[in-house]
């Protein structure tokens, strides 16, 4: 029953200008995505310009942080193992790489839903990260 390594080093996010307003939302316990008003899409990663019609007229929102797993692998051998590193569709429609935590990694599958749970790495920066929801 190999679970996540509670005791992993989560390296400092790199932030990129315009990225204060998602990390200052996950150090609320909030997850926040762009979303164009153009168009009504929600993006990531944050960009000053909708990816799918190139408006500029964009902003934060809030995102309910559910989705599903789309892919994932489990890492077991190497510095910080065992974890688990996926791509999760959120309910508003964006694709993320994230960890999924909290869950014995053999029991991680495509398509099973998810919330989001905020880790802090080595500088006390959260990052958003992924577990499952539990009927």
């Amino acid at each position: 029953m190999p679970t996540f390594n509670e005791d992993r080093k989560i390296v400092d996010p790199p932030l990129n200008p315009g990225d204060a307003p998602f990390f200052d939302a996950a150090a609320q316990g909030r997850l926040v995505l762009k979303t164009c008003r153009a168009c009504g899409r929600a993006h990531h990663y944050p960009r000053t310009m909708c990816p799918f019609c190139w408006s500029t007229d964009v902003h934060w929102t809030d995102a309910k942080g559910e989705g599903e797993i789309y892919t994932f692998s489990v890492a077991r051998r190497g510095p910080g193992a065992p974890y688990c590193i996926a791509y999760v569709t959120l309910d508003e429609g964006p694709t993320v790489m994230t960890n999924i935590v909290g869950t014995d990694l053999d029991t991680v599958r495509i398509g099973q839903r998810v919330q989001v749970v905020f880790r802090h790495s080595e500088n006390g920066t959260a990052v958003p990260m992924f577990t499952p929801i539990v009927p």
